[in-house]
């Protein structure tokens, strides 16, 4: 009876064990290079002057430097529950990347989440990187990267409607959201589709300081689209000290990406705004990009991003950027950059994120440098 029961007790850990395996990785990325831009500025306040061309080292050149670790565990019946922590830091300096208080680093500032996945899709909760910014980057040949890219431009569309760059929130859309609820959908027939919903935990005003969006993908034959719709109330830095709940953040997005054979081309329609007052923010944004792939480690792309403010005409905004990568590894790739922006009115829209330029003023930039995974 005794070696009967030792055997069930037996396997019955080894069946658990099956379904109850889990795994922990860390890992990262280092990004940086050298960058030459003709015109800069200390700021993106709309009275920073232009000091003149800058020759300095830049991180982030393809996507910023991160270190994280995420784990899964496998609890059987095709579940999984999983974590995930990712922090961005300045590699030429090594401090760590802003979080969504002014002026405060955060140490896993893009993502701080725990979810569960399975047949029915997947939901994770915490702070993320919302899924507008992914539909973007996969409608994009430049594939949102920090020099010359749709997310470039997006980021153009928030200084202009009074963004600082002291915090991760913006006052159109948003890269990354605290205390969001994500649901992903399985694909069917190549769409899926992606639900956000994030609580303000105001005390008696439920809509303050929430967010909410949709993503709509399709994917197949070479084919991508995407359609974005995010909202916000009382996300718009410095419109209100108190939440009221407020609706003044919005975002919408129509972007399409066709690869054949090695040459893709790209091109989106989005538009920014300010709900509660229309009269003062009320943006367009047009890309279009092009790109061709001459073997498996070597690839160029460009693209051409305009902005106009549709409250002011002599606002607008046109940048073009190109590039060039050669992977040296499957960790390792070397990039050179060049881009142009050609900025009227008030507008900053700059080449490339950290490195702001003056309000009305036209820049050239070059940036070579090296990104490795590990």
């Amino acid at each position: 009876m005794k070696k009967q029961l030792m055997i069930a007790m037996t396997a019955a850990t080894c069946t658990a064990a099956a379904h109850a395996q889990s795994s922990v990785t860390l890992y990262g990325a280092i990004d940086g290079g050298l960058l030459y831009q003709s015109t800069s500025a200390a700021s993106f306040s709309p009275a920073a002057k232009n000091q003149g061309a800058i020759w300095r080292y830049k991180d982030a050149g393809i996507y910023s430097s991160i270190w994280g670790m995420q784990g899964v565990e496998d609890i059987g019946g095709g579940y999984k529950v999983n974590f995930k922590l990712q922090g961005v830091f300045d590699s030429g300096t090594g401090k760590l990347g802003l979080s969504d208080t002014a002026g405060v680093p955060g140490f896993f500032n893009q993502i701080a989440s725990v979810g569960v996945s399975g047949p029915f899709g997947s939901i994770t909760a915490g702070r993320q990187i919302v899924p507008m910014i992914y539909a973007m980057a996969e409608t994009d040949v430049r594939a949102s990267q920090y020099f010359g890219s749709i997310l470039g431009a997006w980021l153009g569309l928030n200084t202009a409607a009074g963004w600082p760059g002291t915090s991760t929130n913006g006052p159109i859309g948003a890269l990354y959201d605290s205390n969001a609820l994500v649901y992903r959908s399985p694909a069917f027939r190549g769409v899926t589709a992606e639900l956000e919903y994030a609580p303000g935990g105001v005390a008696g005003q439920l809509q303050g300081n929430t967010r909410e969006s949709a993503v709509l993908k399709y994917s197949g034959y070479g084919l991508r689209l995407a359609a974005v719709y995010y909202n916000g109330h009382d996300t718009n830095p410095g419109a209100n000290s108190v939440p009221t709940g407020l609706n003044n953040n919005r975002y919408w997005y129509f972007g399409a990406l066709y690869t054949i054979h090695d040459f893709s081309i790209s091109g989106s329609y989005s538009n920014g705004s300010n709900p509660a007052h229309r009269n003062m923010v009320d943006l367009d944004l047009y890309s279009l990009g092009l790109g061709y792939r001459f073997t498996p480690a070597f690839r160029i792309t460009s693209g051409a991003y305009y902005i106009t403010d549709k409250n002011h005409s002599t606002n607008n905004s046109l940048e073009v950027a190109a590039g060039a990568e050669y992977s040296l590894s499957k960790q390792t790739l070397v990039y050179a950059q060049v881009g142009w922006v050609n900025n009227h009115g008030d507008m900053t829209q700059t080449i490339t994120y950290g490195q702001p330029v003056a309000p009305g003023n036209g820049t050239t930039a070059v940036m070579m440098g090296m990104r490795h995974n590990f």
